[in-house]
C-alpha cells in the first residue's frame, strides 16, 4: 500500500495509507463497519483549533461541497463539525471516506439507501473523487431522498470543476484554502486573534495593529509561515514537510493532469520546469513566444497549460480584467498558490518581491478579485490598488491615485493613511 514518488528528480516522498490497511480488516458488505470506523476517527478528532471556514459553510444545505488541495483540512473539517454540532445526532450522522474498501462490493446509492432507511439523516462523504461515477450517483441520491443532508469533500479540483455544470442546480460548493497567517499564529500560540475584513484593515489599520501586537509579535512567526506553515500537516513531521509537500505536487503534475486535462507524460517535466521558473521570478510576467520556444511547446498548448495549473491550485493566474478570460488569453503575471511552493520549487533561488507578492494574492485571493493593474502592483475588487514593497517603500508610484495603499513588509506598524504592514493581510481569514 505504499507509493514511492519522486520530487523532481532529487527527493522521494513516501506516503502509507493507513486508513486502506485499516480497511482490510474490516468485513465489506456491513454498514455497521462504516459506523465502527467512523465513531473510532470521531473520538480521536481534536476540536482545540478550528477553521474560520466552519462559519463560513452553510451546513443546512442539502448538498454541500467542500473543495482544496490535499492536506488543506478538509477531514478535520467534517469531523470537528460533527463532533461540536451533531454530538446529539450521532445516530443519525455518518462519515466515511469514499476510498475505503467497502465499496469494493458496495455502490455510494446502495450506502445511501440502507443509511436511509436506518433512519439516517447526515451523511459526510470524504474524497468523493476517488469513487468513479460520484457525480451521478450524488444527482440521483439528493433527488431519491430528499430528508438526507450530504456533505461531500474532493481534493482533485480538476474533478471538482469538471462536475460543477452537473451539480450546479443542487450543490452549493465551497473553496477550503490553506492556513491564513492568523489561523498559523492561532494554532502555534493558542491563542484566538481576531480576523478583519478588507474595508476594515484599510481603514483602521493604526487602530488594529495595536490591538494585534498588544497580545503577539507578528515577526516572531511571520518567516515560519511563509516557509512552511500554509499547510495544516506542517506539524505532523516538520522535517518531512516539504518532502510531503512535494508528493502532493507530483500527485497533481503527474496523475490528475494526464488522467483530467490530457496532459502528454512526457511534458510532465517541462511543466515542473515551469513552475520552478515561476518560484524564482520578481514576479513570472510570461513572454509566451519565449517560453514556447524555451520548453518547446507551441504557444496555444503552453497557454492551455498555464490555464491548468490555475485549475489545479498550483498557480495563480492574475489578468488586467476579470472579465472575458479565456483559456487561450495569456495572463498578465503568475504566482505560485502559496509561499510554502516557492521554497519548495525555488530551492534556495527564491526572490524576496516575488514572495510578498505571493503571500498578499494568496491571502487576499480567497475572498477578493485580484486583477493586474499598469499603476502600482494589484487591483483589488476593481476599487483599490495595492503596491508591495519593503519597509523603505514609498507612495510616489501611486500618489496621484485614489483609494491607494501600500503594503509594506519588516514593519509592526504602518503609518498614518496608507502604508500598511503587509502582514496584516494575513489577518482576512
Amino acid at each position: 500500500m505504499s507509493r514511492i514518488t519522486s520530487l523532481f528528480g532529487s527527493c522521494f516522498f513516501v506516503y502509507q495509507n493507513e486508513q486502506n490497511w485499516y480497511n482490510l480488516f474490516i468485513e465489506p458488505g456491513k454498514m455497521d463497519n462504516l459506523i465502527e470506523q467512523f465513531r473510532q476517527r470521531l473520538k480521536y478528532a481534536d476540536t482545540g483549533f478550528v477553521r474560520s471556514a466552519m462559519q463560513e459553510i452553510n451546513w443546512n444545505a442539502r448538498l454541500t461541497g467542500i473543495k482544496g488541495a490535499r492536506g488543506i483540512g478538509k477531514t478535520t473539517l467534517l469531523l470537528q463539525y460533527i463532533k461540536l454540532h451533531l454530538s446529539h445526532e450521532l445516530n443519525r450522522t455518518l462519515y466515511v471516506s469514499l476510498d475505503s474498501i467497502w465499496f469494493n462490493n458496495r455502490s455510494l446509492s446502495d450506502l445511501a439507501r440502507d443509511f436511509s432507511q436506518k433512519g439516517g439523516k447526515y451523511l459526510f462523504l470524504d474524497e468523493v473523487h476517488k469513487y468513479e461515477g460520484w457525480v451521478q450517483e450524488l444527482k440521483n441520491i439528493y433527488d431519491d431522498y430528499p430528508d438526507l443532508k450530504i456533505v461531500f469533500t474532493g481534493s482533485s479540483l480538476l474533478e471538482i470543476l469538471n462536475a460543477r455544470a452537473d451539480l450546479s442546480r443542487r450543490a452549493v460548493v465551497y473553496t477550503m484554502q490553506g492556513f491564513s497567517f492568523r489561523e498559523y499564529i492561532a494554532v502555534e500560540t493558542g491563542t484566538k486573534p481576531e480576523k478583519y475584513t478588507l474595508p476594515e484593515i484599510l481603514e483602521n489599520h493604526t487602530h488594529i495593529v495595536e490591538n494585534v501586537l498588544a497580545h503577539i509579535k507578528p515577526f516572531q512567526y511571520f518567516e515560519n509561515y511563509l516557509q512552511s506553515g500554509y499547510y495544516p500537516f506542517y506539524r505532523e513531521e516538520p522535517d518531512l514537510y516539504l518532502v510531503r509537500l512535494g508528493g502532493v505536487v507530483n500527485m497533481m503534475l503527474e496523475i490528475e493532469l494526464p488522467l483530467l486535462r490530457n496532459v502528454a507524460l512526457s511534458y510532465i517535466h517541462r511543466v515542473k520546469q515551469l513552475l520552478v521558473a515561476i518560484s524564482e521570478s520578481v514576479p513570472f510576467i510570461p513572454n509566451v513566444s519565449k517560453l514556447s520556444e524555451k520548453i518547446g511547446i507551441n504557444r496555444t498548448t503552453l497557454l492551455l497549460y498555464l490555464q491548468y495549473l490555475d485549475e489545479i491550485g498550483l498557480t495563480k493566474n492574475l489578468y488586467k480584467s476579470a472579465k472575458g478570460i479565456s483559456k487561450l488569453q495569456k495572463p498578465s503575471k503568475i504566482y505560485l498558490e502559496n509561499s510554502n511552493l516557492t521554497f519548495l520549487l525555488g530551492q534556495g533561488n527564491t526572490n524576496t518581491g516575488n514572495i510578498r507578492e505571493t503571500f498578499f494574492v494568496n491571502q487576499l485571493g480567497y475572498r477578493n478579485e485580484v486583477n493586474y493593474t499598469d499603476q502600482g502592483d494589484f487591483l483589488i475588487n476593481e476599487t483599490y490598488i495595492v503596491e508591495i514593497g519593503g519597509k523603505s517603500k514609498t507612495g510616489k508610484q501611486i500618489q496621484h491615485l485614489e483609494n491607494a495603499y501600500i503594503a509594506s513588509d519588516n514593519i509592526e506598524y504602518g503609518g498614518f493613511g496608507n502604508k500598511i504592514p503587509l502582514w496584516l493581510f494575513g489577518f482576512l481569514y
